[in-house]
């Protein structure tokens, strides 16, 4: 079993800090996770939403698709 060290009050302090800290960071780090997770439900949503758009602007073309004339060159 290796040997404890002692810590000075001084030491412990400075440890305690530095946790803190640290923990400060994850939080931080977490609300980002969150928040990004949120935006990937959006950007689906409106992949999904852009879909049934695209769906229902050919269907109010009808049977046929759109008809698109091309520009010449020359």
């Amino acid at each position: 079993m290796p040997e404890r060290k002692e810590f000075s009050d001084r030491q412990l302090e400075a440890v305690l800090e530095r946790l803190d800290r640290l923990c400060d960071e994850v939080r931080v780090l977490n609300r980002r996770l969150d928040s990004g997770d949120q935006l990937l439900r959006i950007a689906r949503e409106l992949s999904t939403l852009n879909e049934s758009l695209q769906t229902l602007a050919y269907a109010a073309l009808g049977q046929q698709g759109p008809s698109v004339r091309r520009r010449r060159t020359g």
